[in-house]
Order: C-alpha cells, then sequence, then structure tokens
C-alpha cells in the first residue's frame, strides 16, 4: 500500500479532526486563536493523529472519541513545538516564519500552555481516567527528554545511549501513546495494547532517526529550514554521534569546536559533513532507523491481516523511505 493510500483512509476522520481545531482553538483572547491557528495551518503530516485514527480503525473501534483524541495528540505536538522553537531560538518552522519570530518568545510559551492545558481538557471529556494516566505520563517524559536535550546541548561528547534516551522521551513516546490509546478505545486487552504501543516506540525512534539524517542531506526547501540546522544549534545527533566515535583525535577536536561555536559557518559545517560522510554515518544512522522498523512492524503481527493492518505496515516503510 502506498502512503498517498492511507492517508486516503483516513481522509474523512483528519478532516474532521482538523474541524474540531478550530472549535477548540475558540478563545475570548485573541492571540490564543491566532497564533494557535498559525501553527496548527503551517503544514505538518499530521503524523500522530494518524496513528491514532488507523490504530483505533485496526481494534475495530466503532465510536467517535478517536477524532477529538487525535486533535489531543496533534495539540500536545503543537504545543512542545512551540515551546522548542524559544528553546532552540528557532526562526523558521515548515518553511514559514515560526511563532516566536513573529509574536514573541512570551506569546509562543504562553500558548504553547494554553494548548496542553486545553489537551488535558478535551482527554477529560472524550477520554477515560486510563487515557488520562498514559497521556499523563507521556507529558511528563516528554518534558523530561526536553530537559535531557537541554543538558547535552552542545555537548559533543553525548553518547548513543544518551541521545536514544532523548529521542526516546522528546519524541518516540507521544506517537507510542498515539497507538495504545486506541488499544484502550478498541477494549483490545492488555497484550495487543503493548503491542501498539511499542509499534509506535519504534516507529517514533527510527522517525526522529530519519530526521537526524535529513538535517544533513535534503536541501533548504525540502526540510523548511537551513540545512545543519541541528549542528548550529548546539544538538548533536546520531549521525555525528558514530561519526565522532570514529574519528580521528584531530577530527574529534575540530567537531567539538564546530559543536560549541556559538556561529557556525558554512565552511566549518561543510568540513562536519565530510567527516560524517567520511565515517558513514548517515549510514549507520539509517540501518539503525531500519532495525527499530523491524521491531516495530512485528509488534503486528497478533493482528489480523487485514486493510488496517496493511496500511499502519505501509505507515512503517514510510517513515524509512520518505526523503523528508
Amino acid at each position: 500500500m502506498h502512503i498517498q493510500e492511507v492517508f486516503d483512509l483516513i481522509r474523512d476522520d483528519i478532516r474532521k479532526m482538523e474541524d474540531g481545531f478550530k472549535k477548540n482553538l475558540n478563545s475570548d483572547v485573541f492571540l490564543v486563536s491566532k497564533v494557535g491557528e498559525y501553527i496548527l495551518k503551517s503544514g505538518g503530516k499530521r503524523f500522530r493523529p494518524m496513528i491514532l485514527l488507523l490504530s483505533a480503525r485496526l481494534c475495530g473501534y466503532k465510536g467517535d472519541r478517536h477524532i477529538p483524541l487525535a486533535g489531543v495528540i496533534e495539540f500536545i505536538h503543537t504545543a512542545t513545538l512551540l515551546h522548542d522553537d524559544v528553546v532552540d531560538k528557532a526562526d523558521l518552522r515548515r518553511g514559514n516564519a515560526s511563532a516566536n519570530t513573529v509574536w514573541g518568545d512570551g506569546a509562543s510559551i504562553l500558548v504553547g500552555d494554553y494548548l496542553l492545558s486545553k489537551a488535558f481538557s478535551l482527554t477529560v471529556t472524550h477520554g477515560d481516567m486510563r487515557i488520562l494516566k498514559v497521556l499523563s505520563h507521556t507529558t511528563t517524559r516528554m518534558a523530561e527528554g526536553e530537559v535531557l536535550q537541554l543538558l547535552k546541548h552542545s555537548d559533543a561528547e553525548t553518547t548513543e545511549k544518551e541521545y536514544l534516551e532523548v529521542v526516546t522521551n522528546k519524541t518516540a513516546v507521544l506517537i507510542s501513546a498515539a497507538a495504545q490509546i486506541a488499544g484502550i478505545l478498541g477494549e483490545m486487552g492488555l497484550e495487543k495494547e503493548v503491542a501498539l504501543a511499542n509499534y509506535g516506540m519504534g516507529l517514533g525512534i527510527a522517525y526522529q532517526l530519519m530526521d537526524d539524517c535529513f538535517d544533513y542531506i535534503s536541501t533548504d526547501e525540502d526540510l523548511g529550514k537551513s540545512v545543519g540546522n541541528d549542528l548550529r544549534e548546539g544538538k548533536v545527533t546520531m549521525p555525528l554521534i558514530y561519526a565522532s566515535k570514529k574519528a580521528t583525535d584531530a577530527e574529534r577536536a575540530f567537531i567539538k569546536k564546530a559543536v560549541e561555536a556559538d556561529d557556525l559557518d558554512d565552511s566549518r559545517l561543510k568540513e562536519v559533513i565530510g567527516i560524517i560522510n567520511k565515517y558513514h554515518g548517515i549510514e549507520y544512522t539509517i540501518s539503525r532507523a531500519r532495525l527499530y522498523i523491524e521491531e516495530a512492524r512485528k509488534n503486528l503481527d497478533m493482528f489480523e491481516p487485514d486493510t488496517e493492518r496493511t496500511a499502519l505496515l505501509a505507515v512503517a516503510d514510510y517513515v524509512i523511505e520518505r526523503t523528508y
């Protein structure tokens, strides 16, 4: 199944979810609605809610609570983007000016807080105690991931284990929660619920590892931000971690200076990319991502082979095969 067929499968659900965005962004405070609409309309693949919607279909769920709960997942994701861009001092998000560039850091932080609060309000209305516990645990881990990433900022000695801890908490747990919530809605039982959570976790880690690669090999137009942006922001990701481990002492010293530089110029960035390519950091990262996807796919074996399972397997393939 091609990824476009997957999107077509849940097109109506996505439309209903996005209609809910407009309704739930209604606020007497004009800036809340304006900033929220700006970032929600600025693009994005709706990848996380897609996982919940597809998984709900896989579980045979016949109700309608999956629509607002998919919106909850996107609200939480959007809130973290608003906060991330402030922490990273980002100028661009998906090819557009970031919200903090347009309205300032204060507005971005506070609207992010509003979206998180709204997400939990919607969960109380449309979820249950188990779903609320999953999301509470998830957002706590996400916050820990953000803090850990901050602690490892510009740290050229970041290990693969430390980095994977950041990726797991900062990115993968929300995708895992999206799949698990569908299992709860579908009353699938603990074994299948855990399988869905594990599927989402592997998917999420692989997704971030592929993003790490795209930061070095895609064009500015593809990414919607500058190539090498992670390194410019002091983020040490998997391709660089692996290359640094294999590099000579002189190369490692050069990488350290580049990572710690306040203003990394194009010439030094090019040299760092050259070291990454020399030691096959991109290829290594992609191979790790493939392993996570293989493990993620195995978790779907206990489900009946139907259109929805085929779609979720296609999503796993898409994570590796996408070009940006």
